[in-house]
């Protein structure tokens, strides 16, 4: 029976390499995956999973208005299972589809992405997310400033910290800072 998974962590916690990995345990043994990822996010291109460690691989891209388990459900063969890099930019839309994808077509599908912005609140995707998938998993990573885990995310603009501001800017390293509680509302301590 397949499972609908959510592996959410701050940046820098190693999100895209675990679906890299998942991918190529897959199809060493001969199994299919898809590999899925926003549209939004063409830091790397569009279309491409690429992790900060320089490894990257060709995906589909997940538009607004796609109808990700007509997708799915047209594939011959069916996948083993499905991949989803920059889940937090999934639409409730979405969500629900690759729940019919587990549910339905007996595919399991593992998310990955981000649960909270900058603001510390959750992006639409994650919200629908953590109400549906069958397991969730957090994947840790440190903070910049300190070695308690990084549970926050904060954007700097020219090394400085901002906590206004449209919700999705696509960003990196240059932008935006795995932090721990503490240091998300006081970065200089």
């Amino acid at each position: 029976m397949a499972q609908f998974y959510f592996k959410y962590g701050s940046m820098n916690s190693g999100k895209t390499i675990e679906i890299l990995k998942v991918a190529h345990n897959y199809e060493e043994q001969g199994k299919n995956v898809v590999i899925m990822t926003s549209a939004l996010d063409t830091r790397a291109g569009y279309g491409v999973v690429a992790s900060r460690i320089g490894m990257s691989r060709e995906a589909i891209a997940i538009t607004d208005d796609m109808d990700v388990y007509a997708y799915i459900e047209q594939l011959d063969p069916k996948p083993y299972c499905v991949l989803i890099d920059e889940a937090q930019f999934l639409t409730k839309q979405h969500v629900y589809d690759f729940a019919r994808v587990v549910d339905e077509l007996d595919v399991p599908v593992m998310a990955f992405g981000l649960k909270n912005d900058f603001r510390n609140q959750l992006f639409e995707g994650s919200e629908h997310l953590l109400l549906l998938v069958d397991k969730i998993e957090e994947i840790k990573t440190i903070c910049q400033y300190c070695s308690k885990k990084a549970t926050m995310v904060l954007r700097t603009v020219d090394g400085k910290p901002v906590y206004e501001g449209e919700q999705i800017q696509i960003g990196g390293n240059e932008t935006y800072i795995p932090v721990c509680r503490k240091h998300y509302f006081k970065p200089d301590m």
